[in-house]
């Protein structure tokens, strides 16, 4: 019975990828949080990044009001998933005023450009949930407030486990991006990418070996 379990929940992997993926850094994130498994949450231009090793801070605040007075030049304020956000991209030791220092990710491998766009997105994937296969022309960072994370690459696999963990990825690399364990995940994501190209494009070049497959049904047989 739990292989096949295991069995559907992988075949339900295969249906719930979203057809408008290629579309979810353009299509802005609406009042329903269920509705897509992802969604443009911001996005915001930077003419030029501080020249130190940088990292993505994630700040909660009680109201906007009090996020919008902690904001420095590379931070952005969203809501979702019950709580007001400030994201900011800076040095790993800047804390902003007040809020609640929730984590820093990095440090973020950036390339050089002349200019610079920080896309913030927003997911709930249910388990065995996969994005299409995908490159980015930056880096990506992922932080799941809840649920579990795992990301395949050419180079192997990252497994992130229990809420607040995070992963990062540099520009490039072909990847399939897996909600496993047993509830869902609700994260966001990072991409900080040269303004000047797309941040998310399509590719059908690589094929996965099945890495975060093998560990779903793993997690679906406990």
């Amino acid at each position: 019975m739990r292989k096949l379990v295991s069995g559907l929940a992988l075949l339900a992997s295969a249906v719930l990828v979203s057809p408008a993926w290629g579309q979810a850094t353009t299509r802005p994130c609406g009042a329903d949080e269920a509705a897509g498994p992802a969604c443009l949450l911001a996005r915001q231009e930077i003419p030029a990044l501080p020249s130190r090793p940088l990292y993505w801070h994630l700040d909660q605040f009680v109201s906007k009001e009090a996020a919008a007075k902690a904001a420095i030049s590379t931070s952005t304020v969203v809501e979702a998933f019950g709580s007001i956000w400030l994201f900011t991209i800076e040095g790993r030791s800047w804390r902003p005023r007040n809020g609640k220092h929730v984590s820093d990710i990095g440090p973020l491998p950036v390339q050089p450009a002349s200019t610079y766009a920080a896309e913030y997105l927003r997911s709930v994937f249910s388990p065995g949930m996969t994005a299409p296969l995908h490159v980015h022309s930056g880096p990506e960072a992922f932080y799941a407030v809840r649920g579990d994370t795992c990301l395949e690459t050419p180079a192997g696999m990252q497994v992130g486990r229990n809420p607040g963990n995070s992963l990062l990825i540099k520009g490039g690399p072909p990847m399939l991006l897996m909600a496993i364990g047993k509830e869902p995940r609700m994260g966001f994501a990072l991409i900080l990418h040269d303004a000047g190209q797309p941040p998310t494009t399509l590719t059908h070049d690589w094929h996965p070996e099945g890495l975060c497959r093998r560990q779903l049904s793993r997690d679906q047989e406990k």
